[in-house]
């Protein structure tokens, strides 16, 4: 082998040469011929618009931007990191096809969550649970009217419950395919709370209803802060099985934030262990970020289908609320605006509830109102997703 071949073998070995495909005779349609060829660099550009928007936009950016960097990384051409054997490879395999790493979020989740205003509030589940709503209205969207399979129809439904672990955990179950399109799209609408709800809210309610006060919530007793993840496991485990993994692993976070005797337990979760967690996570969903899985029909129908859901999850809510207040006292009346915060995007969609209802009354404080059912939705999501898992399976 002569210098020029030697030259000419290292050229051939590089990112730059490889970045275009050459043409595949077998691909007849022209646009998809170009997303064949050029599908490297439009990822690569894909995943640096993402990584802005979690820079420079601080769009969920804890999980945004190691998505992203995963996404860049896997389409690096030649560098195998997403091939087996690879390193995203083999944290993939380990952390989200196994399931592990959502359900050690959810731990951490529940060792931040105080879900105290629902145990002072319990009807408020009600707004949590109607929320849900939204992840089986897109699914029944995406299963009869865009023709997706029922699995892959499950997973995309579970976008409406806003809660980006239960997402993932889901679609690696179901339909690991998507995952994604699917976890890009969880995570950029839960950024977009503040855009999407505000005016579903205002166009559901009247301006009298998001003028209602409501009455002081009363203190909630440190028994009854213990009692509660062990009463929602064992309901967990007589009625729906499939949802103990998750609710499992949330139950046991809170237990050891509530107990106040495991507190470098529950300060591991809270911090350290989710935030490492949270790393890998974000660059092992990112390794499914390839041209060939994101640069599809598919992924623009998982757009839509996943902020349709969003829509249908606060419009549960607060029509929800609506419902509940004809069967109300006057001075037992809910504020719809909490209604909105069944989904599972804590704190922020209890924020929103709280900025919308002090647009129309300022001296009407609903943040605690809203957390009710704010954390009754990451339980309803969890719930959601188990079953999913027990029905969408084939």
């Amino acid at each position: 082998m002569n210098l020029g071949e030697i030259f000419q073998q290292l050229w051939h070995t590089t990112g730059l040469y490889n970045m275009v495909q050459p043409a595949d005779p077998t691909i007849t349609a022209p646009f998809e011929q170009f997303l064949h060829q050029f599908g490297s660099p439009i990822m690569l550009v894909i995943c640096l618009f993402l990584m802005w928007l979690g820079i420079k936009k601080q769009y969920e950016p804890l999980l945004l931007v190691p998505i992203a960097f995963g996404g860049f990384l896997s389409n690096i051409p030649n560098a195998g990191m997403a091939d087996p054997g690879g390193f995203l490879y083999v944290v993939y395999e380990a952390g989200i096809h196994k399931g592990l790493f959502p359900l050690i979020i959810f731990m951490g989740v529940g060792a931040m969550t105080d879900f105290g205003p629902l145990i002072a509030n319990p009807k408020t589940a009600l707004l949590g649970g109607a929320a849900q709503f939204g992840i089986f209205g897109a699914l029944l969207l995406a299963y009869c009217v865009f023709g997706f399979t029922l699995p892959q129809s499950g997973a995309i439904g579970i976008i409406g419950g806003a809660d980006g672990p239960t997402s993932i955990y889901v679609t690696s179950k179901l339909a690991p395919e998507l995952l994604g399109a699917i976890a890009v799209a969880a995570y950029s609408y839960m950024a977009l709370v503040p855009v999407i709800q505000p005016p579903i809210m205002k166009l559901l309610t009247t301006k009298e209803e998001r003028k209602i006060q409501m009455n002081q919530l009363r203190e909630v007793s440190k028994r009854e802060k213990i009692v509660f993840p062990l009463l929602v496991l064992s309901l967990c485990i007589i009625f729906l099985p499939d949802a103990c993994p998750l609710v499992g692993a949330l139950a046991f976070g809170n237990l050891c934030k509530e107990c106040g005797v495991v507190e470098r337990l529950s300060n591991t979760m809270q911090n350290s262990l989710i935030n490492i967690i949270t790393i890998f996570l974000g660059l092992s969903v990112g390794s499914k970020l390839s041209s060939d899985q994101f640069l599809t029909v598919q992924t623009l129908f998982i757009l839509i289908l996943g902020v349709t859901a969003f829509a249908l999850a606060t419009a549960g809510g607060v029509i929800m609320a609506k419902i509940m207040n004809l069967f109300s006292s006057k001075d037992n009346k809910i504020n719809p605006l909490i209604g909105s915060a069944g989904v599972s995007a804590v704190p922020m969609a209890a924020r929103v509830s709280n900025k919308v209802g002090l647009e129309y009354n300022p001296n009407n404080y609903l943040l605690m109102h809203a957390m009710g059912p704010n954390v009754a939705g990451v339980i309803g999501s969890a719930v959601a997703a188990g079953v999913l898992l027990s029905v969408c399976v084939q």
